[in-house]
């Protein structure tokens, strides 16, 4: 079915459909979301944040459906950058995500998981454009808005994962590095995984625990010592709540077994 057919049905469902099919057709959509980003399957999330337009008018869904537009099209962009040469077309994700998580928290602006989403998105492109004025101006903003979040939610596991990337590059002499990187991670794993099953609505997001345990076999694998074995166990675990993870499994996975015969 074509991609122009699909967007057709979409917004038939939602001109005809009331209400709770309105909602059960956006969740059907942000489970595919959820797939495709593991999978990387990069066309599907393309196309899958195009079938959520015809949804953006919905007031009770808005702010959700504006999230998971940016989502998708956030992973998409990072997906593409495991390529030893990511495709064009990175940096138009990364902006669109950004535009679509800010719609979001503007719907509703207690919503610290959007203003995440978008800080994420700037922060990747100032590196992009590191050189360059705006790079840096992306990278305040970006920072300034990661900061909004975590004041209000603390003890969001997503919003630590973050939190964690920006500290993996931050020079350990301003109180950054791996060391310190690896530790959020493993307090926002903790998190997670209390937390797990607190939220019942699948438009929340409660994504986390296996991002948590990717980062943690990432770190563990670029320590000044690696921990390869500790990488290992952590990217296992990955595996086990996500089975088709394309990066774990196929990358991941293959970097840990690289260090394992060198050491």
């Amino acid at each position: 079915m074509s991609c122009a057919i699909r967007l057709i049905i979409a917004i038939l469902l939602f001109l005809f459909a009331p209400g709770q099919d309105a909602r059960d057709t956006v969740t059907s959509i942000v489970a595919r979301i959820q797939r495709a980003d593991f999978e990387d399957d990069r066309a599907t999330l393309a196309r899958v944040s195009a079938e959520l337009a015809p949804f953006v008018d919905n007031s009770a869904l808005a702010s959700r459906v504006h999230y998971w537009r940016g989502f998708a099209l956030w992973r998409r962009a990072l997906n593409a950058q495991n390529e030893p040469t990511p495709p064009p077309g990175v940096e138009d994700d990364l902006t669109q995500a950004a535009a679509e998580f800010h719609k979001a928290f503007a719907i509703d602006p207690k919503f610290a998981d959007a203003k995440g989403g978008e800080a994420y998105c700037l922060i990747n492109l100032s590196v992009l454009h590191q050189k360059e004025p705006r790079g840096r101006e992306w990278y305040v903003r970006s920072r300034a808005l990661l900061d909004e979040a975590l004041v209000a939610e603390p003890e969001n596991p997503r919003l630590l994962w973050l939190l964690s990337g920006y500290e993996f590059y931050q020079p350990a002499e301003s109180g950054g590095g791996p060391t310190k990187a690896l530790s959020t991670q493993e307090r926002a794993l903790g998190l997670a995984q209390r937390q797990k099953g607190r939220t019942s609505d699948p438009l929340e997001p409660a994504w986390g625990e296996p991002e948590l345990l990717m980062a943690l076999a990432y770190t563990h694998l670029t320590l000044a010592t690696p921990d390869v074995a500790a990488a290992e166990r952590y990217a296992q675990r990955a595996l086990a709540l996500v089975p088709y993870w394309h990066f774990v499994r196929d990358i991941l996975m293959q970097r840990i077994q690289n260090a394992k015969a060198k050491a």
